[in-house]
């Protein structure tokens, strides 16, 4: 197969690339990194990026950011930053993408832990994290020419917990390889509408 993946020099992006690269070609998209440049805040780089990759049979996005603050300190501009980039950046890569998908590929998306294991200063992340899991399990029933859809949802990365750590006290981190796996299982299986859960 031939796989964008975007966020690929992040740390899940580069576990992801580590597991499916060795069968598959990986095309890597990153903001300033990457085979590709890709801004998925705006949708003609988008457009732009695809135009620019072609034909391919699958889309891995592991990238999106969102603000983490206390509540009483949040902004409607700070919930913007989630939803512009991690919600509607993903949405994004699947409008734009299913042009550029061959029948029966795919799209896996990330959304996390947060949307049903809330957070002190994570209100932003779990409202974006539920929101790609309802538009993922929608999406699935729509989406033509066989092509699939599912999200990952890691809980707290083990390789990320020296900057995590104390926001997620009590959870139990998962290495990024294991949730490589998950990709995989989305990418070379035949489920869609799911939401494929790494705790």
């Amino acid at each position: 197969m031939r796989i964008v993946l975007v966020g690929a020099t992040g740390t899940i992006g580069r576990a992801v690339a580590k597991e499916l690269g060795e069968r598959h070609e990986i095309v890597a998209v990153g903001s300033r990194s990457g085979d590709v440049h890709m801004d998925i805040t705006e949708a003609a780089s988008i457009r732009a990026g695809f135009e620019r990759i072609g034909r391919v049979d699958a889309v891995v996005s592991a990238a999106g950011k969102v603000k983490f603050a206390p509540l009483e300190t949040m902004t409607e501009a700070d919930y913007w930053l989630g939803l512009k980039d991690k919600l509607m950046g993903q949405v994004n890569l699947v409008l734009i993408g299913r042009d550029f998908v061959n029948d029966g590929g795919s799209f896996t998306l990330t959304s996390g832990v947060l949307s049903h294991d809330p957070i002190r200063f994570g209100s932003s992340a779990s409202m974006v994290n539920g929101a790609i899991d309802a538009f993922v399990r929608a999406a699935a029933i729509e989406l033509p020419r066989g092509l699939r859809i599912n999200a990952v949802s890691p809980g707290v990365l083990l390789e990320s917990m020296p900057s995590y750590g104390p926001y997620f006290r009590g959870h139990e981190p998962v290495p990024a390889a294991r949730v490589a796996l998950a990709y995989a299982k989305s990418v070379e299986g035949l489920r869609t509408g799911q939401v494929f859960s790494v705790l």
